[in-house]
């Protein structure tokens, strides 16, 4: 008997896989996750705790992972050092928004579309692009350097607003979720459409994208936290100061090849991680059940 039919007994109503009601035998799970929640989110903690560190906790032996006496002085170093830079602190905010904001809309629409394609469309070498595309999730980014410089610089998008957007396009691991949540919709619905006169754009707007939210969800998150956390390429590609980003800016008031005292300096990075931390926590905080729900239609569980 499956536990959706032996709800009457238990007098738990099921909805899916989470029960809506409590029932005592949910207690050895509660022993086992809460632990591991608690400890999942001690970097956090430590984050939040770092940042309004005083000096002497901030270089105290040994270490001490909560602060004791919190004091807002690293922030207010940081908005200093903010306020006497040569360019404008708001035009590299600017910078970061924008460039954040077009690459998750043209990194989304990439690779939905890919993922559409390689899903539900048939034609030559599409095994064969999908497991070059599994293969590169392999690679992390400072194994491609070189070769992404030297792409770069054959392109011409050296100091331009381009160089921040294209390289990001490539996004191995967006494809693969997308197109592993496209998997799970019956080819069905699709040829009913087609039956009924719709071509690719139309099923790719008003039916692939509607049943892909939690997808595109999870794409827009780890887009928005490659993207707004990426100093490298400003430091790489960029030396027209207009175009570089919030993300360089911190790194170049923390480091002390820039001027900053070395024990100002470790409070002023702390500021400024919690700084960059933030926007990261908020949009996974709205978007992570979304994240859930992509994770269990993946395969990746």
């Amino acid at each position: 008997m499956s536990i959706f039919k032996r709800k009457r007994h238990s007098g738990i109503h099921y909805s899916g896989i989470n029960p809506k009601g409590y029932h005592p035998s949910q207690i050895k799970f509660y022993l086992i996750l809460l632990p591991l929640a608690l400890f999942m989110l001690l970097p956090m903690a430590f984050i939040f705790s770092h940042a309004f560190k005083p000096p002497d906790e901030l270089f105290a032996y040994p270490p001490r992972f909560f602060v004791i006496n919190p004091t807002f002085k690293n922030f207010i170093d940081l908005f200093s050092k903010m306020s006497s830079s040569g360019v404008p602190v708001s035009r590299y905010l600017f910078n970061s928004i924008i460039i954040t904001s077009v690459t998750i809309v043209a990194s989304i629409l990439v690779s939905s579309t890919a993922a559409y394609a390689l899903s539900k469309k048939r034609f030559k070498l599409k095994k064969a692009l999908f497991a070059i595309n599994t293969v590169a999730l392999m690679f992390v980014p400072i194994a491609v350097t070189i070769p992404r410089f030297l792409i770069i610089q054959k392109l011409g998008l050296m100091d331009t607003f381009w160089v921040h957007v294209l390289p990001a396009l490539a996004m191995p691991v967006g494809l693969f979720l997308i197109k592993q949540f496209i998997d799970g919709i019956p080819d069905e619905i699709i040829e009913a459409a087609r039956i009924d006169g719709a071509n690719d754009l139309y099923i790719y707007f008003q039916i692939i994208l509607p049943m892909i939210k939690p997808a595109i969800a999870t794409i827009a998150i780890l887009t928005f936290q490659a993207t707004w956390n990426n100093a490298d390429t400003s430091s790489l590609f960029i030396n027209d100061e207009s175009l570089k980003t919030f993300a360089f800016y911190l790194t170049t008031l923390t480091s002390t090849s820039a001027g900053a005292n070395t024990v100002a300096g470790q409070g002023i990075a702390a500021a400024a991680s919690l700084i960059m931390f933030l926007p990261n926590l908020i949009i996974f905080f709205f978007l992570q059940s979304q994240v859930m729900s992509t994770m269990a239609h993946s395969g990746l569980k």
